[in-house]
């Protein structure tokens, strides 16, 4: 039974970083193992995916609908994201932004100590 958008959002946010780059890379159709690349690449290394993770959360988010296949190509299944795919990662960029704009906000005047 697919859940509401609504529920989704709810059970992935806070997301993890690494659904959260799979997520976000598979705007683009992509398989696995360039998924792996992408995540050291785009973080200098600081973000090294394993196969049992990448795969496990490929398998969870197209179970759920955020993301399916798009074709196979050399035995290699090819993913993208859905339009309930892209609800959720914008629910999470937007979690994100708010957690930004704070962490700013409260460090913007760092000469003044914050008083609890």
């Amino acid at each position: 039974m697919v859940q509401s958008v609504g529920r989704l959002i709810e059970a992935y946010l806070p997301m993890s970083e690494p659904a959260f780059l799979i997520l976000l890379f598979l705007r683009k159709p992509c398989h696995g193992y360039a998924l792996m690349q992408q995540a050291a690449q785009a973080t200098q290394g600081r973000v090294s995916l394993g196969a049992s993770t990448v795969y496990t959360i490929l398998y969870k988010m197209e179970q759920d609908g955020l993301i399916e296949v798009d074709s196979e190509v050399d035995r290699r299944k090819v993913y993208r994201i859905t339009p309930v795919g892209e609800a959720v990662l914008a629910a999470e960029m937007d979690r994100l932004d708010a957690a930004l704009r704070l962490a700013v906000e409260l460090t913007a005047d760092r000469k003044e100590e914050a008083v609890c």
